[in-house]
């Protein structure tokens, strides 16, 4: 019993405070949480070399580019060009998404484990490192609350434009450096401003090599919200700008030296090229899509989403209507702060480029011009995939939310109709976020590399200088099975044709998807496409030889087809009978090529 005082009064019992983890305690179980989270989300693939994301053509290429990345490392190779596809012309791959940031540092995993490990681990790792660094950034910076800051982490990483991104593109949703560069970008203390500048030019340059595109929207997104906050804050602005200034021209001179070759091999090396091989214009979002559920989302479908969005890897703005709503609301009960006003002009501007150059809504034209014909032929805009700007919108939302859910935890405690207002937008941020949240990325299955290449059975016929020839040679967007094998083995063996972006030709530099096209891959792709077996002529056969000797090839590999019977009787039609090796056709062609 508590013991009575001298004035009378009875002394409460100290109440007992509920155990708090220690700060670091409670972040690090924030960052297992995204990272148990991606894993999940790569369930599919883990330990199964059959399966694999359902844009299979460009798990290929990201495999191929970190499995050359290792190769570079270890052979001590130019990591910007490789003549080990495409062979032999070979491919500039710094004109290509070949992620070096993410391939470097992989290598021992590569190694080690095989370039599907490591494209799986690139995977976790851009989704768990993206909401971390965001995590960090706004515990840091705009929020006290550990967990607001953890559910816009949450948001920004796992989004569902970021999870159709990272199934396929990895240049896309290695997003972890741009809280950084932000963060140094818009440092509030003006007085390491040189410091910050060296820093900022080193990660920028660093992004370079994870995802210029990235790098593009990051600018133009740094650059609208801080002409917006300017103009809601005029007299900070004007306080703030000589170190953003003194900031940016460090980062400029910093970065600059350390881009200026790769950046002259991407725009004039060997394999370089202008433009694109599509019309990104015809990338853009249906206006509908913004309050419709992504494929790889618990309330997610197959059938809307495809009438809504350009293909399953650019389902950027599905952010359904309650989150929608909510932003709203915030941006109105937060309207005093500059910073708010600025980032509700961003996402406004984002989300109306992605609606192309004339809005469509719910799969039909409306006629209505979008604002990105305004800017579609500004250069670097004129490159970018319009579909792809509600990524911007992304980390604008999940700053959003947790500015709300800080801003509940520091007011007083309100109610309404007798039930607590922090309860009540809790609720209400929860309903929002849970159809939006992700499921494991789809899967499909794919042929096994034949035994005859994985086991290196290929070597007692391929010397020094000659390509193993993979049926059929994919010269265009396609699924390459010859990049297949290649990454699979290491780029044990040059080969020709690729999933890659090239010149049309030596003397015109105009994009377009692989190698240009060459007889015999025509008519072998046909073959593989349509099941049936074409008339073959002599002047076929004549063609076969003479591609043969372009391709510099010495044996030709028939691995598992859909169509594989009318494409082995194809090659024989051509060729002549082949073998049956290790789980492979094959036909040694080094006495037709000499």
């Amino acid at each position: 019993m508590a013991a009575p005082t001298a004035t009378g009064t009875v002394d409460a019992a100290p109440a007992r405070r509920p155990r708090r983890l220690p700060a670091r305690a409670a972040d690090a179980l924030v960052v297992a949480g995204y990272l148990a989270l991606a894993v999940l989300l790569t369930v599919g693939q883990w330990g199964r070399p059959g399966r694999l994301f359902h844009q299979a053509g460009d798990q290929i290429l990201f495999e191929w580019m970190l499995a050359r990345a290792a190769r570079a490392v270890t052979g001590l190779e130019n990591p910007l060009y490789s003549s080990a596809l495409n062979a032999p012309d070979g491919v500039n791959l710094m004109a290509n998404t070949s992620v070096l940031g993410l391939g470097v540092p992989l290598t021992p995993v590569t190694l080690l484990f095989g370039s599907q490990a490591a494209f799986l681990v690139a995977v976790v790792g851009c989704l768990a490192g993206t909401a971390t660094a965001w995590y960090v950034l706004l515990r840091r910076r705009l929020v006290d609350s550990r967990v607001a800051a953890a559910v816009g982490g949450l948001f920004c990483g796992f989004a569902p434009g970021m999870v159709a991104q990272a199934g396929a593109h990895l240049h896309m949703a290695a997003q972890f450096l741009v809280p950084a560069i932000l963060a140094l970008v818009f440092h509030p203390d003006p007085r390491r401003a040189v410091r910050h500048g060296a820093l900022l030019g080193l990660l920028v340059a660093y992004q370079v090599f994870l995802g210029e595109e990235v790098l593009v929207f990051l600018v133009l997104a740094a650059g609208t919200f801080a002409l917006a906050y300017a103009a809601a804050d005029r007299s900070a602005a004007r306080r703030l700008a000589p170190a953003l200034l003194v900031r940016l021209g460090i980062g400029v001179a910093v970065s600059l030296p350390l881009l200026a070759y790769p950046l002259w091999f991407q725009f004039f090396g060997p394999g370089h090229y202008r433009g694109m091989p599509f019309h990104v214009y015809g990338y853009q979002l249906d206006a509908a899509s913004f309050t419709a559920s992504a494929r790889q989302t618990v309330f997610g479908d197959d059938h809307l989403p495809g009438l809504l969005a350009p293909n399953p890897t650019e389902e950027n703005s599905f952010f359904g209507p309650g989150l929608l709503v909510l932003a709203v609301v915030i941006v109105i009960w937060l309207w005093r702060r500059p910073s708010v006003r600025a980032l509700a002009v961003c996402g406004v501007l984002f989300a109306l480029l992605s609606l192309g150059a004339q809005v469509r809504l719910e799969g039909t034209a409306t006629g209505i011009p979008g604002p990105y014909r305004l800017v579609a032929e500004l250069p670097l805009l004129d490159l970018a995939v319009p579909a792809r700007f509600p990524l911007v919108c992304i980390p604008v939302l999940g700053i959003l939310l947790a500015l709300s859910l800080d801003r509940l935890r520091a007011a007083e405690e309100p109610r309404a109709g007798g039930v607590p207002v922090r309860l009540l937008w809790g609720g209400a941020v929860a309903a929002a976020l849970l159809p939006l949240f992700p499921t494991p990325i789809r899967t499909v299955p794919a042929w096994p590399v034949p035994a005859f290449v994985a086991e290196g059975g290929w070597r007692a016929y391929v010397p020094p200088g000659r390509t193993v020839v993979p049926v059929p040679p994919v010269t265009g967007a396609g699924v390459s099975p010859a990049m297949l094998w290649s990454a699979r083995t290491g780029l044990a063996f040059p080969t020709p044709g690729g999933y890659f972006i090239g010149p049309r030709a030596a003397d015109d530099p105009a994009a377009r998807w692989g190698a240009p096209d060459r007889p015999t891959a025509v008519l072998l792709r046909r073959a593989a496409e349509t099941g049936e077996v074409p008339a073959v002529t002599d002047a076929d056969r004549r063609s076969a030889v003479e591609d043969l000797r372009h391709w510099r090839a010495a044996v030709v590999v028939q691995g598992g087809l859909h169509h594989g019977d009318p494409v082995r009787r194809t090659v024989e039609a051509l060729l002549g009978p082949g073998r049956e090796v290790a789980g492979a056709y094959v036909w040694d062609v080094r006495p037709l090529v000499g």
